[in-house]
Order: C-alpha cells, then structure tokens, then sequence
C-alpha cells in the first residue's frame, strides 16, 4: 500500500506538472522550444562537449544530428555565464527555437539558494518556460559526522526548494560516484524524503550509480524513484592506468558496463517521463571537457553525437518506454 501511495503521488506530480507546462506554454509539455514540443521524453544533449561552437552553430549541430533538446551549460565556463544569464539565455533560447530545438533543462553550479547568481538564473530560466536544471555538486564537511553533514544539507536544499516553489521549476541533484555528496546514492534519501518532489529531486545518472552501487544499484533507483526527475545516460568501462591502478573509462553507449536491460526495466516499471540527458564524456578531441577548441573535426564529433542518440531511442524501442 505504501509503495502504490507513492507511485500515485509520483503519478500525479508529473502528471500535474505537465499540465502546468501546458497551461503557461499555450502548448504541449515540456515545450520549451519547438523541438521538446508534446513529448514526455525528449532526448537533450549535455552541452558542455560543444562548447567551442557559437549559439547558431550549436542549433544547428543539435538539429542535423537529430536531438528534440539542448541541456544547457548555464554556469562558469558553459555556454551562459551566470553573469550574463539575462540576456544571453534568452538568445540561446530563440535561436534554438528557430531551429527546431527545446530547452527544457539547463546543466548549472547552484547549491545555494543565497547565492547572488542563484535566483537571477533561476528567474530567467523559469520566465523562458525551462522546467528543469541540474544543481552543482557539494562536499561533505570532513569536520562533521555523516549524520550532521546530511542534517545541513537538508536546510541547504530545503530552502532551495522554497527557491524553486517560488518560480515554479525544479532542481535536481545529479547522483555522482565519488566521496562527494550523492555518491552512495543512499544520502539522498535521506536529504530529500521530507522534501516536495515537485520542485526538487534527483537527475538520475545510471553510470555513476553503476560505478557505485555495483550489482545493489537498482536498489539506490528504487529507493530514489519518488524524487527522479531527468535523467543522464552514458557508459563507461574499468581499466586499470600505466600504474596498475583501476580507473573509470568513458566509452560510447552500449559499448560498455552499464546494465541496460536492467535499467530501462526498471526505468519503466517505475514510469520514469522526463527529459532525458545524453552526455559525451569520452574521447572527442578535447571537446568532451567542454574545451573552447578540439582536435576532432566537427563532423567526426557529430557521428558521436548520432551514433549514442541512434542508441538510446533503440533501447526505448526495445523495451517499449
């Protein structure tokens, strides 16, 4: 009974915010931008692997190669400064806009809601119809047990909330592996399950969730599956480096670890309808880290592009999301 509870009250969330997306846009949800236009489930890309282009040349690179939406970099070093987020956000927007393209979700640095930047961004984004944004990752205080670091966090978010309650959109926290917060997956739980999942929650990352949990990580995805919201996909191997240590490697999509079959599985059991977010972290010529210039000509990074979006909408075929 529980667990319907809360696949109901998921239910209605998405449900209800769609048909808040509808009533604002005159349109169909999650239409920021022609290209997300009435679908549950665009396909966007992370646009820090194409950062060396200009904003007509990023439109029509997203167009060409088939994407419904742009995951924006709106932080230091991404496409949008913070500082400048008033008017070029807004540019972007239209640009895209012309091509074909969505915007209905934007990759930032805020973990704050005191931030100068924070609510100057969130305002924009929110005024342009963008109904999603990825939060920037935070630290665990050393100087404090696990228990009182999750207790501030728990303030931290909460008034982010309040944040986005306030604007009417919706902050996620990416799941990351490493020691940082997220990275067991079962923090977040315990930072979110008194929080509203219509206004903040999860991007859930399978890879990193992988990485960390091993074979438990469905268990992190069903503990976490009230508050997902996007989602990330990418792939990724173990090899180990010229010193004999094990390292994470970034491969293309279907050419390494992550348990697809699994995943999606579970991905539609648990009715998961959101935008979706491919990201390129894999060799690309430098562009992959968001480098202003890349050695990889541009149409050999495009091939990248197609070939891992070819993949994710066989993987929604095959399963029938």
């Amino acid at each position: 009974m529980e667990i319907m509870n809360t696949m109901n009250r998921r239910q209605f969330i998405y449900t209800s915010g769609a048909g808040a997306a509808l009533l604002a846009t005159g349109g169909s949800a999650f239409s920021a931008g022609t290209g997300t236009a009435g679908k549950v489930r665009p396909i966007t890309v992370f646009t820090k692997c194409l950062q060396f282009l200009n904003y007509e040349q990023l439109a029509e690179v997203l167009a060409e190669t088939g994407f419904d939406g742009a995951d924006l970099a709106v932080r230091p070093n991404g496409q949008v400064l913070p500082e400048n987020v008033e008017t070029d956000l807004p540019k972007v927007k239209k640009i895209l806009g012309k091509a074909g393209v969505g915007l209905p979700m934007m990759v930032t640095a805020i973990s704050s809601a005191t931030d100068p930047f924070t609510e100057r961004i969130l305002k924009t984004a929110a005024g342009l119809g963008v109904k999603h944004y990825r939060m920037g990752w935070l630290p665990y205080d050393d100087k404090k047990s696990i228990p009182d670091n999750l207790e501030s966090l728990k303030q931290v978010f909460g008034q982010l909330e309040k944040l986005n309650r306030k604007y009417g959109i919706r902050g996620e926290y990416q799941n990351h592996s490493g020691t940082r917060v997220g990275g067991p997956v079962w923090d977040l739980y315990h930072i979110f399950k008194d929080l509203d999942p219509q206004y903040i929650g999860i991007q859930y990352d399978v890879r990193h969730g992988m990485a960390e949990g091993g074979v438990s990580w469905p268990l992190g995805m069903k503990l976490l599956s009230h508050w997902i919201g996007t989602t990330d996909i990418k792939d990724y191997i173990w090899e180990k480096d010229n010193k004999g240590a094990w390292k994470i490697k970034n491969v293309p999509l279907g050419e390494g670890m992550v348990d697809w079959k699994t995943y999606f599985t579970l991905y539609k059991t648990l009715n998961v309808k959101s935008p979706v977010s491919i990201h390129y972290e894999y060799d690309l010529g430098g562009a992959e880290s968001g480098s202003k210039t890349t050695t990889m000509p541009l149409n050999e990074i495009k091939k990248f592009l197609k070939k891992d979006l070819q993949f994710l909408k066989e993987q929604f075929t095959k399963y029938q999301i």
